[in-house]
């Protein structure tokens, strides 16, 4: 019998899609499952949830322990062959509240703020020291265990894990599976529901959450793409009046291609659309500007409300497309499974500097996660990457080295901070979230 870790269990409606995945998984039923969060409640919650689906969907079969606190921590993870990682450190109150506020004071935008930009810097910055600590632990109780990283910001978090501890990393995402059925159904290629996919062939490759979608081919070998471009141009000229995806479809018009993450996420990860100059482009590219605290707020009223039908003992679970039970059946049963993963970038595409994370297709068996090859990107889609791994690569030098000056530098790197404040603002607003943050970070010098 084998172990799973699932750091950040209090998350109990991911946390139940994870492991609920696994336990309707045959080679990982037996396991050990152990849940760890430092948040009593919400443990429990998921304690309790855990074990009503051990009951329903496993017959029992599995092991379920808990585990609370710093202190408890070593042993949550002692003998794990598998940690999955989801916390999120300083959560929406205060630090959520925090990453969007004072950066409005000066005037700053976002959406989202938990990938790039600033909020996506300090998110990073609170979260590192945390991984560091999760990493020493596991070099001394479980020096072997895969880590399967869905925290945010994915490329800065599980690029400093592969940098910078000996811990075996793979960083994934909820987006690359749905990102070629997604847009074949927006562009009307297929009427085909979400779970009823049209067999494509598709290549996606860049980065976390600006990943391109390179080739997309039907079954027979037909090249979808010139079809996808003229209608995209089609609905750009004349969107349907519920239509949210103008931030991608202007990149497939003006760059050729499409990504993998959502026109509300992207929208922030460039200088192009949210301008204080050009209020008009937010209405008309259909921005929805400090997005993430409403989910946040809508999230906490959808728990509350649905807490109930988790903790009533009925609990199902149907199989989800996450990554996570996927590889770890694969490399139990050396039965290879394809994914889209984060990985440093070992030559893997070769106009991407060797110190990025970056996501790309990786083959899963008993030798673990095997990166594919991609060679170059089109110039302007490394470009585009580019623009958001300096800011990456500097926040997680941050992490690294304790120092101000590298804070400041990726924030004056970042693409959309940049093109709204000057640099006295970028620094003033960097002290200004480093002070109001004191506590959920490291000291800086």
């Amino acid at each position: 019998m084998g172990k799973i870790t699932f750091m950040g269990a209090g998350s109990t409606v991911f946390a139940k899609n994870v492991i609920g995945d696994s336990m309707m998984t045959d080679a990982l039923r037996d396991f050990e499952y152990a849940l760890y969060d430092i948040d009593a409640t919400r443990l429990e919650e998921s304690f309790i949830m855990v074990n009503a689906l051990n009951k329903n969907i496993n017959n029992g079969r599995a092991k379920v322990s808990k585990y609370l606190g710093v202190e408890n921590r070593k042993d949550a993870l002692r003998g794990a062959d598998f940690v999955i990682n989801a916390i999120q450190v300083g959560g929406y109150d205060p630090c959520t509240i925090i990453d969007f506020e004072i950066p409005k004071k000066y005037g700053l935008r976002q959406t989202i703020a938990d990938t790039l930009g600033i909020g996506g810097i300090f998110r990073s910055l609170r979260t590192i020291p945390v991984l560091q600590d999760f990493a020493d632990d596991m070099a001394q109780v479980c020096p072997k265990a895969l880590f399967l990283n869905y925290t945010n910001p994915m490329a800065m978090l599980a690029g400093y894990m592969q940098r910078y501890t000996d811990i075996n990393t793979i960083g994934l995402c909820h987006s690359v599976q749905v990102c070629s059925n997604g847009l074949l159904k927006r562009v009307g290629l297929t009427t085909d529901d979400d779970d009823v996919k049209r067999p494509i062939k598709e290549k996606i490759a860049g980065i976390n959450h600006m990943a391109w979608l390179l080739e997309i081919e039907d079954a027979d070998g037909n090249d979808l793409y010139p079809e996808i471009r003229r209608r995209a141009c089609e609905i750009l000229e004349n969107p349907p009046e519920d239509f949210k995806d103008l931030v991608r479809f202007e990149y497939i018009r003006r760059f050729g291609y499409y990504c993998t993450e959502s026109s509300e996420h992207n929208a922030e990860y460039n200088n192009l659309f949210i301008k204080s100059k050009y209020p008009e482009l937010i209405e008309r590219y259909r921005i929805p500007l400090d997005e993430y605290p409403r989910r946040c707020i809508n999230q906490i009223a959808k728990w509350n409300n649905a807490k109930a039908e988790y903790l009533d003992g009925k609990i199902e679970h149907t199989r989800s497309r996450e990554y996570a039970s996927r590889i770890m059946e694969a490399i139990v049963t050396d039965v290879p499974y394809k994914i889209g993963g984060n990985v440093l970038n070992t030559g893997l595409i070769t106009n991407l500097p060797a110190d990025a994370c970056v996501e790309v297709p990786c083959l899963v068996n008993k030798l673990g996660i095997q990166p594919t090859v991609i060679g170059k990107l089109p110039v302007q889609l490394a470009a585009m990457n580019m623009t958001n791994i300096n800011p990456q690569l500097l926040t997680i030098e941050a992490a690294a080295t304790r120092k101000k000056e590298y804070i400041y530098q990726a924030a004056m790197l970042d693409p959309h901070t940049s093109s709204e404040l000057s640099i006295d603002d970028i620094i003033a607003m960097c002290d200004e979230l480093i002070e109001a943050h004191r506590g959920w970070l490291p000291e800086y010098n």
